[in-house]
């Protein structure tokens, strides 16, 4: 193995040398999806030398995917993407060992493909992969990187079931939105989102390989970052004392069918126009600072995201009242909402399509 030559610009870093690059060829590192996300992580984890690299999608290489899924080109249309970013893949670095899962991922091969690698990288877009990847990394106690991209926007954590009292993605993220998470296709996606994003996750996963005492990963840490002005947020999850989850043993997990059991609550979704027309309602504008200084709706009040997971008991909330949350999109007051829920707030409602659905139809 070439060491000084191939990686001879990472390994001069007293952070990794050659001790650390030893572990990257040593290491195993699973990815499910080859998409947005995928696709960038994959480059780096291969250029930085894992020695074993996996890679499980069913999906094909559509015209539409070469935007902003770099691995592919326009000949490998129709193409499995798992088989054209193994070839890729190999032409980069043909000194790893790479396997390919055409079928993705399902209940049903879950334990043979996590069982076979040391860290699973979550290139998914969807909330039933998402949440059966989390369940079989606490089952199976492997870290996962998990991603999620829309527009201009990303956000990134890890979650590490090896960690004392960490939280899982159901403490992130308790149930799916019941509207479903919006596609790229629906709500569109710059393509350098993805590359920053998935190359996060990459890093990631180098730093959890290398273990580093210079390293600090995003073990139970959520960032965010807002590509349009370059803002960027790390909060810290909490681990629900109640998940059902994360405080199992995890011999007993099982492995949900579509990916979405193992809820708790029930937040009621209502679309602007509804929460609008509601009387007496206490609207919560659950965004940041810049985001409420930017426009909000008149009557709302302020109470971010960020500052209900540091310390939602110190939240003052009317409880004769219904409670309508709102962010820009749906997806954080869904959050927020979980988190009320979860500290005895009752009648809570989430605004789906948040505060961009309410400029377009309600303002």
């Amino acid at each position: 193995m070439t060491i000084n030559t191939r990686y001879q610009r990472q390994t001069i870093l007293d952070e990794i040398g050659e001790a650390g690059q030893e572990k990257l060829l040593a290491a195993s590192v699973l990815c499910i999806g080859a998409g947005g996300l995928g696709c960038p992580a994959l480059l780096y984890l291969a250029a930085a030398g894992i020695g074993h690299i996996g890679i499980a999608d069913f999906d094909n290489v559509e015209e539409s995917n070469l935007q902003r899924q770099t691995l592919y080109s326009t000949d490998q249309i129709g193409q499995n993407k798992a088989r054209g970013a193994k070839h890729r893949l190999n032409a980069l670095n043909p000194e790893i060992k790479i396997e390919t899962y055409e079928d993705g991922l399902s209940e049903h091969n879950a334990e043979t493909l996590f069982t076979k690698y040391d860290i699973i990288i979550d290139g998914s877009d969807n909330f039933a992969t998402k949440y059966l990847i989390n369940d079989a990394a606490f089952k199976f106690q492997k870290p996962f990187i998990y991603a999620a991209i829309q527009g201009f926007e990303g956000q990134v954590s890890v979650f590490d079931p090896r960690e004392k009292d960490a939280p899982c993605y159901r403490c992130l993220y308790e149930q799916a939105d019941k509207s479903g998470a919006p596609t790229c296709a629906e709500n569109g996606i710059i393509g350098a989102v993805a590359g920053i994003i998935g190359s996060v996750q990459a890093m990631e996963a180098i730093k959890l390989i290398i273990d580093g005492d210079s390293f600090k990963t995003l073990t139970s840490k959520l960032h965010c970052i807002d590509m349009r002005t370059m803002r960027s947020r790390t909060l810290s999850i909490p681990k629900k004392q109640n998940c059902p989850l994360c405080q199992s043993d995890p011999a007993t997990i099982q492995l949900p069918t579509n990916g979405v059991e193992c809820t708790m609550t029930d937040i009621e979704q209502i679309t602007p126009d509804h929460a609008m027309n509601m009387d007496g309602a206490y609207l919560i504008d659950v965004r940041e600072q810049d985001e409420w200084d930017a426009g909000h709706i008149e009557g709302a009040q302020f109470m971010p995201l960020s500052a209900l997971m540091q310390n939602p008991a110190g939240a003052e909330i009317p409880a004769d009242k219904d409670i309508v949350l709102y962010c820009a999109k749906g997806r954080r007051s869904q959050h927020a909402a979980e988190i009320l829920s979860a500290q005895g707030h009752k009648n809570l409602k989430n605004m789906i399509g948040g505060y961009d659905l309410w400029l377009q139809e309600c303002a």
